[in-house]
């Protein structure tokens, strides 16, 4: 009885998620008003991840420093919602901090992300192994379409993973058959927020979700791109969100500003349980990029081809046999056209392989695996694998057809010069709206994309 007045209240508590009109929250309430004294405080951009008292099985894992403005509040379980550049270690901040927190029990599910394809889904999963390889206790799993449900069934009944990864439908469907129980999450995670949000469908069903963990909960959502339209759904999710734009206070302002909160020893990583459950929910943090100049990636040059739709398959091939490449995402705008282009390519003896949503889902894996791993060098893709995948030697992206948007576009080219390194992205212009979109992105990212030259040096996009 005292359960069901709990979940009454709840309920009550739950925003509608889908208003239109609701008042968007000022993301600008948090301000330095002067110039901050430097103390002796050490900042967060000098310090190492032992710093953060991570479990040693985690620090044996890293090898790789990301994403030092987050990984400090995650791990302290205040709520986050973070937009940083493609290719900055995202993924490694909800992965190391949900390991850190757990403490594992049979049976019990603690973390559970969510994200919009069943690539990056198998993507995620891998990364959560990866870093646990240490923690043998801690049992992860990946639940998505395509797999018939019995099989994730008799997974959670015989060996129920502490981390679950999936994507919205299936999880939905194996928490409303009472297979997945999400009463005692800790940890709720959106990879890629924006595009699973903007979505009505899919919104619905992470809402769905999201009512069946615990109201008392860590909450972090991550993209490349959050626009000031999504953010407020975004914040629906969280408790009462501190908003701090990473460009207007620097993070040693941060840290000093904390000191006036917190007691000494927590900056020296010495927490007390009860206090951080207090200042998870005074402190959660917003990491936005509001000078969206900042999305671009340094070390991608980035240049467009006007043409017309007939001209585009010869200078491709001239493109494949010009330019030096590890491996190459050509990217299409339907499954057609990347079936019949993967098949041209395949004709002409260029080692292409395509994936799109058209396939089996063991034939998407399979396919993804194998370019994963260099065996073949050229993948042919629709926007199916435009966001979150990280394949690390690909170096070149090719925009056979216009994405439809800005947002796309940063998405799709952010899959080459990944961690810094050095990429390539070349867009085929074929229409006038074509060049509005190209127009767009470079008015919003301010960035100048010039038209590409007969002679391109070859160290200005691949490493040394």
């Amino acid at each position: 009885m005292g359960e069901a007045k709990e979940n009454d209240v709840y309920e009550e508590e739950l925003l509608d998620y889908e208003e239109e009109d609701d008042k968007t929250v000022d993301g600008s309430a948090v301000k330095p008003t002067g110039e901050v004294a430097k103390k002796g405080y050490v900042g967060i951009h000098s310090s190492g991840f032992r710093d953060f008292l991570l479990k040693p099985e985690l620090l044996r894992a890293i090898q790789d420093c990301v994403q030092h403005e987050c990984i400090p509040q995650a791990i302290l379980g205040m709520d986050v919602i973070c937009q940083a550049k493609s290719g900055m270690g995202k993924t490694a901040v909800f992965v190391l901090s949900s390991l850190q927190q757990i403490d594992p029990v049979a049976g019990q599910v603690a973390a559970l992300v969510l994200c919009h394809t069943r690539e990056l889904a198998y993507q995620i999963c891998h990364e959560f192994e990866r870093f646990s390889k240490y923690l043998s206790d801690v049992k992860v799993a990946v639940f998505y379409g395509g797999v018939h449900i019995r099989k994730h069934k008799d997974l959670l009944k015989n060996e129920c993973p502490h981390i679950v990864v999936g994507t919205p439908g299936r999880i939905l469907a194996l928490a409303r058959d009472k297979d997945l129980s999400l009463k005692n999450v800790r940890h709720f995670i959106l990879d890629e927020c924006d595009k699973m949000l903007e979505s009505l469908d899919m919104r619905r069903d992470v809402q769905e979700i999201f009512k069946m963990t615990p109201h008392d909960k860590q909450v972090m959502m991550f993209s490349a791109t959050l626009s000031k339209e999504i953010r407020p759904v975004c914040k629906k999710f969280m408790q009462d969100v501190m908003s701090c734009s990473l460009f207007q206070l620097s993070f040693q302002q941060l840290i000093i500003f904390k000191s006036c909160i917190f007691p000494s020893f927590l900056l020296s990583g010495i927490v007390l349980g009860s206090t951080v459950a207090s200042l998870k929910h005074i402190m959660p943090m917003e990491i936005y990029v509001d000078d969206e100049a900042k999305l671009t990636l340094h070390g991608l040059v980035q240049h467009y081809i006007k043409l017309s739709e007939a001209e585009k398959n010869r200078k491709l091939n001239d493109l494949l046999d010009a330019l030096d490449f590890n491996q190459v995402v050509i990217f299409v705008k339907s499954v057609s056209r990347a079936a019949e282009l993967n098949k041209l390519l395949c004709e002409c003896n260029f080692p292409s392989i395509c994936i799109h949503s058209g396939m089996t889902q063991e034939e998407r894996l399979t396919r993804y695996k194998n370019f994963k791993e260099g065996h073949k060098r050229i993948l042919v893709a629709t926007d199916l694998v435009g966001r979150g995948i990280d394949i690390e030697r690909v170096n070149i992206v090719i925009n056979y057809d216009m994405p439809d948007s800005a947002d796309t576009y940063l998405h799709r080219v952010g899959r080459a010069g990944r961690f810094g390194t050095k990429g390539l992205a070349i867009t085929f212009v074929s229409s006038a709206s074509d060049s509005d979109v190209l127009n767009s992105v470079q008015e919003r990212f301010e960035v100048d994309i010039k038209e590409l030259p007969e002679q391109i040096d070859t160290s200005t996009y691949m490493p040394s």
